[in-house]
């Protein structure tokens, strides 16, 4: 987190590479640096002694010039120390290297009995509250992200949600277990259904309603067996991560309401844990659906597709201006551009645009992926209007978010990020573990059309 500044902050001095002569050190530093090989190389952290043998601070190597801006100074938070840090020197620009240095400071340690915290003091050229926003937004997502699915299920993540919209003065109501079927939301119940505890749809709201309304959905599976095409072991020790959708809207808006922007808000959470029972939904079953098609099951372990299309078919009803979902949904995601870059998927080219270049320069990156109509085909179904899945293996994460568009007709924009949620190893802002994206990038296009 972002600090009072205080005297007793460690300086840490950003250094780029090949900068060592132009860092402003002392003679005994420069020397020091010399001896031990550092240049500046990117990542590289060297404590400096001082006369005394106290510590005196930090180097820290920003690297050469970037292609795009990353937040570097989270690596040198996620190898330091507990403590309170200042960041001196070339760190460039002022907002990425304070986000950097508080969102790589992260740590999740609710099941440890000891640990501390990594502080920054203020950052000299860049908007503090915009940092703790930004840092917020984050920290809620990865925190709901890395909490393990027994702390998690969906009664747990309805009072999280409770919590969350009563401190932000959202208004929330909840469907719950059978009332689904009441009020028309047939796929989200039938998911859900195997789960000892209820699955459910949250409804939040923010704002005037003369703004534009913009509604958020997101996927919010607490713990996914893969249901009757039960996983592998392995497949599973990550499933935990399969509500990240859902946790990431969250923050999303967190950084919306916080900002204060102008629109009329709605945030859809279908929440559910897709279990094993005798009432668990089957492949080559035929689920009806909120928007009237009629859906084949091809496989229970593509369930996220099916809650997310009760609720975006909800979120479609009222018109909206825009309809942004996310969703740690396919591995071919993955296949395709790895853990780090998400797929975006919108029929609005400017809107991918904006995202794209907003993701780029807040280190949030997305990449604008086809909704490729011929691969339509791939979700025929011999019994039922559409197969929720493709045959054959090619272009999963297309079908899918081809399946989606299916059920948004009234929006005037839509946009589906396929996000994994979850960093495999420590990088750049990012500790191990569950993560943010998209985010910042949702948030920097909003923040632009509507503040």
């Amino acid at each position: 987190m972002v600090a009072q500044k205080s005297k007793a902050a460690i300086p840490v001095i950003c250094v780029p590479e090949e900068g060592v002569a132009k860092a402003g050190l002392s003679p005994q530093h420069t020397k020091w640096a010399g001896a031990n090989g550092f240049n500046g190389q990117r990542g590289r952290l060297l404590a400096l002694p001082g006369e005394t043998g106290a510590l005196d601070g930090y180097l820290f190597g920003m690297g050469a010039a970037d292609a795009y801006p990353q937040m570097t100074t989270g690596l040198a938070a996620t190898a330091l120390a507990p403590g309170h840090y200042q960041l001196t020197g070339a760190y460039g620009d002022p907002l990425l290297a304070a986000l950097g240095f508080r969102l790589g400071g992260y740590r999740f340690e609710k099941y440890k009995s000891n640990g501390g915290a990594v502080t920054l003091a203020p950052v000299e050229g860049t908007d503090n509250a915009e940092v703790e926003r930004l840092g917020e937004a984050a920290t809620i997502a990865r925190d709901l992200i890395n909490t393990p699915p027994n702390d998690l299920g969906p009664d747990a993540f309805d009072a999280a949600i409770r919590a969350f919209a009563k401190a932000r003065k959202m208004s929330v109501k909840a469907i719950v277990g059978d009332q689904l079927l009441k009020e028309n939301f047939p796929m989200i119940h039938a998911v859900g259904r195997a789960s000892a505890e209820a699955p459910r749809l949250m409804d939040l709201t923010w704002g005037d309603k003369s703004h534009p309304k913009i509604t958020l959905v997101g996927k919010g599976v607490t713990f996914d067996t893969g249901g009757l095409d039960i996983k592998p072991a392995a497949g599973m020790l990550l499933m935990k991560k399969d509500m990240g959708g859902a946790a990431n809207v969250l923050g999303l808006a967190h950084a919306i309401v916080s900002a204060g922007l102008k629109v009329r808000l709605r945030v859809l959470l279908p929440v559910v844990e897709n279990a094993i029972s005798a009432s668990a939904f089957r492949p080559g079953d035929v689920l009806p659906s909120r928007a009237g098609l009629n859906v084949e099951i091809g496989n229970t372990d593509a369930e996220g597709r099916l809650i997310l299309a009760d609720a975006l078919a909800l979120a479609d009803e009222e018109s909206p201006e825009l309809i942004i979902d996310m969703a740690t949904l396919t591995g071919a995601a993955r296949v395709a551009l790895g853990p780090e870059l998400p797929p975006l998927y919108t029929r609005d080219d400017e809107l991918a645009k904006s995202l794209m270049q907003s993701g780029l320069a807040l280190d949030d990156p997305l990449w604008h992926m086809p909704l490729w109509a011929p691969y339509d085909r791939l979700l025929g179904s011999k019994i039922a209007d559409v197969n929720h899945i493709s045959s054959g293996g090619m272009a999963g994460s297309i079908t899918a978010a081809l399946f989606l568009q299916r059920f948004v007709k009234q929006a005037k924009a839509w946009a589906h990020l396929d996000i994994f949620g979850w960093a495999p190893e420590p990088r750049q802002g990012r500790s191990f573990g569950g993560t943010d994206q998209g985010i910042r990038a949702v948030y920097d296009t909003l923040k632009q059309r509507f503040s």
